[in-house]
């Protein structure tokens, strides 16, 4: 009964006020822009790019590239398109410490169904066409991913690890607590029944949990590798919450196949987490300076705040280190994806950082596209711009391959062949 009265309450509400439709078949021609290559070339001037059926059917430059009769025509000259931004660590029903925390803790489902779904709105405008969502309340992103899939509401595509399986007295544990292999082996198998595709647990202590070491280790090896087994038996991944090198050696010994945050992560493990082929996902805006105004807005307590500042400086040093040594890095934030942070998005700042840590900009851009598509094991459809591929396509003013600082210009969106963001405006009938 709850789930339906979610459900309806998207598709009818967010559907009516916002006044979107799922986008037309015909044939749409993306002209005048230079095509982003992520391979290191130079991107293809004065390009073309043929979407249909919510397809890339052939792109290149406008020499080679023909445009169908009766095609729609938008016209982006000048702008540089790249793949739509991916974030693989986003909370769209986010709740820290705080008076925000304390505004949303009698939350209803059906409340927090709206706010979700209109952060996946937002989300998708900013130029995020996917996203991943490391643990959430209630199953209520599954019940959201799937009135996106069935074009109900706009947002992201969501890859979704339900509720994070939680330890007693672990980082972040609500409600229910799982202990030992037998009762966690139990509960993945209900988040992968629920729908989940990707399993949570925090490994460590964290920044969001008052008192306790964040560097800590608190589950037994043991019980990371039940978690780890029986989500691979049954196809799913598993991710976890960590800022202990000690927690990450033993599960990345265990087979864990992504990191989260990463706080305290030294050269040795980093290397660990190389040789094994373990992803990372830094989210490190969440410990800089630069996003202190975003706690301040949401109300933090000064112990949330004297926590985020006690891991600024060795977050920043183990990105610096996982960028040296070439640990496969995928873009996270730990924030609202369009979240305003230091005069941009949450992901594009991100993005920056990982330049500003030592990446190039055309790492920093795989890191937001294709880097996460890998990861999410769907690369043959997404994360970079060929024919074949689903049309997530975003342009920005200038090349991002010189300055990452170009994703702050996004003024258009497509996902899956529909323009969701065309601040131009330009399009004719051939």
């Amino acid at each position: 009964m709850r789930k339906s009265v979610i459900c309806w309450i998207l598709f009818f509400v967010i559907t009516t006020l916002l006044g979107q439709e799922p986008g037309p078949s015909q044939a749409i021609a993306l002209v005048g822009a230079h095509i982003v290559q992520l391979d290191g070339s130079e991107p293809v001037a004065d390009g073309v790019a043929v979407i249909e059926d919510g397809r890339i059917a052939d792109i290149g430059p406008a020499s080679t590239t023909s445009v169908p009769g009766g095609a729609r025509t938008i016209r982006l000259d000048g702008a540089y398109l790249i793949p739509g931004l991916m974030n693989m660590h986003v909370h769209f029903g986010l709740v820290l410490p705080g008076a925000e925390g304390a505004r949303l803790a009698d939350e209803s489902d059906a409340a927090l169904a709206l706010r979700m779904a209109s952060n996946a709105r937002k989300s998708l405008l900013s130029g995020v066409t996917t996203v991943r969502q490391p643990g959430d309340r209630r199953h209520v992103d599954i019940a959201l991913k799937r009135a996106i899939e069935r074009a109900e509401v706009p947002g992201p595509r969501l890859h979704s690890a339900g509720e994070m399986v939680d330890i007693t007295a672990g980082h972040g544990a609500r409600g229910k607590t799982h202990d030992g292999p037998y009762e966690l082996r139990k509960a993945v198998r209900a988040e992968i029944g629920a729908g989940a595709t990707w399993i949570k647990i925090a490994i460590s202590g964290g920044i969001a949990t008052q008192g306790g070491g964040i560097a800590a280790a608190l589950m037994t090896p043991d019980e990371v590798e039940a978690v780890i087994d029986a989500a691979h038996r049954l196809g799913a991944k598993v991710t976890a919450h960590s800022g202990s090198p000690l927690a990450t050696s033993e599960a990345v010994r265990a087979g864990i196949d992504c990191i989260e945050h990463g706080y305290f992560l030294n050269r040795e493990v980093l290397r660990q987490m190389k040789e094994a082929g373990t992803w990372y996902v830094p989210t490190i805006l969440v410990s800089q300076p630069a996003t202190r105004p975003f706690f301040e807005r949401i109300g933090s307590p000064p112990w949330y705040l004297e926590r985020v500042e006690s891991v600024g400086k060795d977050h920043w040093k183990a990105l610096q280190l996982a960028i040296e040594e070439g640990v496969r890095i995928a873009l996270g934030t730990d924030q609202l994806p369009h979240e305003p942070n230091d005069g941009t998005t949450a992901t594009v700042r991100e993005a920056e950082y990982y330049v500003q840590a030592g990446m190039t900009p055309l790492q920093a851009l795989r890191a937001a596209t294709i880097e996460p598509a890998a990861m999410l094991g769907v690369d043959k459809d997404l994360g970079s711009l060929e024919t074949g591929k689903l049309a997530d396509i975003v342009a920005v003013r200038s090349n991002p391959l010189q300055d990452i600082s170009a994703l702050r210009s996004i003024f258009f969106v497509m996902k899956g062949g529909e323009v969701v963001r065309n601040d131009r405006g330009v399009q004719s009938r051939k």
